[in-house]
Formats: structure tokens, sequence, C-alpha cells
């Protein structure tokens, strides 16, 4: 079905199930951290429980809460940047690189689909690591029909984090602005002060430690990572102090076209 959705005389390539317009390759991932990422993206179940658990990201309920009430098989919805995760069933999954759940593998700065055909598009903690985030929001904006949704997660103190690339921050007016073409619905803190603590004070040490050795760095950095991710809760609490957004981790948007 999401074919009959493309941008009539566009070109693509079929691999399987997946539409192909433009990809880019893992190897062509540099970073690191990035690569044992990647390898560990193939776990989609693994990868997934890690990064709920493991990472310095407090993650509540708020994107389930969101696919509850406003995903179904009735309506066309997008995870843009999706990487290799598989949020629900109804999503059709759409990133530049060919991972095992991925659907339609474009560059998200020009999706291929027809104007005002989509319902509902997520896009979560991917426009860091796009060159032109305000083209990836026009985009959203053009595919989506009147009245449909989008669900944007962006982050705000975090360290540099390559997928293959990151780009850029804003803060919780820099998120309004982006979205200014949208009628806003919610707008706040998604992961707290504590969050955006503890990924600064996690490399800080890594750093500190690995006495410019990358490959000490990693190891430091992923132990230290396993023994204080629990701070990570005390978000919980702090989200709802009212000066959270001075340097909270991420915020999120949720608005209607």
């Amino acid at each position: 079905m999401i074919e009959t959705l493309f941008k009539k005389d566009i070109h693509y390539e079929k691999e399987g199930k997946k539409f192909i317009f433009k990809k880019l390759e893992t190897s062509d991932i540099g970073d690191n951290l990035d690569k044992f990422k990647n390898r560990l993206k193939k776990f989609t179940k693994l990868y997934t429980w890690l990064i709920h658990i493991i990472s310095p990201v407090y993650i509540d309920n708020t994107k389930k809460r969101f696919i509850d009430e406003h995903v179904s098989n009735d309506k066309i919805c997008l995870n843009v940047g999706s990487g290799n995760s598989n949020i629900s069933g109804n999503v059709y999954n759409v990133d530049i690189f060919a991972y095992e759940n991925v659907d339609v593998v474009c560059d998200i700065e020009e999706l291929p689909f027809e104007d005002n055909s989509i319902d509902v598009v997520l896009n979560i903690a991917v426009l860091e690591h796009v060159p032109n985030p305000k083209k990836v929001i026009e985009e959203i904006y053009r595919v989506l029909k009147p009245n449909g949704l989008i669900y944007t997660s962006f982050p705000f103190m975090q360290g540099f984090h390559a997928s293959p690339y990151d780009f850029t921050r804003v803060t919780e007016e820099g998120i309004k602005v982006l979205h200014k073409a949208f009628e806003p619905i919610e707008v706040r803190p998604l992961s707290g002060p504590t969050s955006g603590m503890l990924w600064v004070l996690q490399e800080w040490i890594a750093i500190l430690l690995s006495f410019g050795s990358k490959k000490l760095y990693l190891i430091i950095y992923l132990l230290i990572m396993i023994l204080t991710f629990p701070v990570k809760y005390l978000d919980f609490f702090l989200l709802k102090h009212p000066l959270a957004k001075n340097i909270s981790s991420t915020f999120i948007y949720i608005g209607k076209k």
C-alpha cells in the first residue's frame, strides 16, 4: 500500500520488501562507538533494552502513549529516521540505512511521498544527525495530511554521538521555532536534567582516565555507563521542576498540521 503514496515518476529499486530511493552503507560509519552500536542494532530487542536501561537517558512512556492513542491500522504512519527499531506493526520505517526493519530507504530531507498523504509522522532522536533539520521538518509538514500529527524528540544536553554524523542541539524555544508551521499540542522536556548531567559526566570521566587512548576511552565509557545508569531515574522527579528545561537532555514536540 505504501508504494501508492510515492511521488509519481520517482525512481526506486526493490530489495525484497524494501523500497530503495537512496541509501548509505554501514561501512560509511567512522566513529568507533557508533560502529559498536551499529553492530548491536542488528539485535533489535537487545539494542532497545540496552537503550532503555543502560543508556544515560531517562525514557518514560510518552512515546508508547502517543502510539497507543494515534497509531492504528487505518492510518498511514511513518517513523522517519527509524534505525532498526520496530515500534509498531502499524508504522512504516524510513531510514537512510537499509536495516532489516526499514521499509523505505531514502534521505529524509527528500521524502518520496506525495503531498498531504500521511496521517502521523514520528521522528525520534534523529534530527541532530541531519545537516538541515529545518528541511526535514518542512518535508514532514508537506507530506502530512491537514490535521496530521508530528511527534519529535530532539536532544539538548547530550554528548556527541555520530550516526554516522552529529550536527545540532536545540533548546525548548528552539524546538518551538523549528516547528513554527505546526499548531503545538505538547512541548516539554522529555529526558530531564539528570540525563543531561549523567551523559556529560560519563564522557568526562572516560576522557580523564583514558590518557589519550581511544580504545581505553571506549572501555572506560561503557564501564562507567553500566555502573552509573541508575542515577538517571532521578529524572522521574526532576522532570516536574519548572526549571528542568534549562539543562534537560531531550525535548519533545507534539503538534498538528
